[in-house]
């Protein structure tokens, strides 16, 4: 028998985060329907914290993150090398500030990033080639801007992620480590954030952090009350 704060935990997990359906539908989504990055979920909490309206996102990779990215951001340009994932997001997704570019086997894909010659105030390495794309991306992340590395747990078994973290550590990057579970998947893992030593993206909001998910002191007080009264728990100082 499950104890009563253990269902309340599950629910939390169903509800605040709909991890069932994205386990269930296989798709990165919050709960509203809204599609998400398949970053850690502590990552992606960090992440949407913050005013990117005036920023310009560069992406090794396409997915449901291309979408999260465009409802946010000034630009976003997604690389993807996979026909068949090609064709499904060029039908699924529609964004006026987003373009998806095919990358063939004939094409440098960590290059890509510098056919605008542009810089990027948002670098998410998320594809193939990670530390080709990880050297590349240090060299187009505009002042004050950040690199995001997902499966960055992946440097205990990998030399690629070895590699890739190197360029991003000696780029004098400040590495900060997001562990946690993530969307569809059943496991934990890592999503790393480097970021510019003179890092100044503004908040959406006038306090952080935030909030979270799941947090007891986004109710009101009645609210936490009623939470407490069904568990044998004592309720926090207020």
């Amino acid at each position: 028998m499950y104890s009563e704060r253990f269902k309340q935990f599950i629910e939390m997990w169903q509800k605040d985060f709909a991890i069932e359906r994205s386990m269930n539908e296989k798709v990165c989504v919050d709960r509203d329907g809204n599609p998400i990055p398949w970053y850690t979920y502590p990552a992606i909490e960090y992440i949407s914290q913050f005013d990117y309206s005036d920023k310009k996102v560069f992406e090794f990779g396409t997915g449901n993150s291309s979408m999260y990215w465009a409802k946010r951001a000034k630009k976003v340009i997604s690389i993807e090398d996979k026909p068949e994932w090609y064709a499904k997001f060029s039908a699924e997704f529609q964004a006026p500030n987003w373009q998806m570019r095919y990358c063939d086997e004939k094409q440098g894909y960590e290059d890509t990033i510098f056919l605008d010659n542009e810089k990027y105030d948002v670098i998410i390495i998320d594809g193939k080639r990670r530390a080709e794309c990880a050297a590349n991306a240090v060299k187009t992340l505009n002042a004050g801007g950040m690199i995001i590395l997902d499966d960055s747990d992946r440097i205990n078994t990998s030399q690629e992620y070895v590699q890739a973290v190197h360029h991003l550590r000696a780029a004098n990057l400040l590495q900060v480590d997001f562990y946690g579970f993530c969307p569809m998947n059943n496991y934990t893992k890592a999503t790393s954030i480097f970021f510019s030593r003179d890092f100044d993206f503004e908040s959406l909001y006038t306090v952080q952090p935030i909030n979270g998910l799941g947090n007891i002191w986004s109710m009101s007080r009645k609210e936490r009350k009623q939470f407490f009264k069904k568990q044998d728990y004592p309720l926090p100082e207020e």
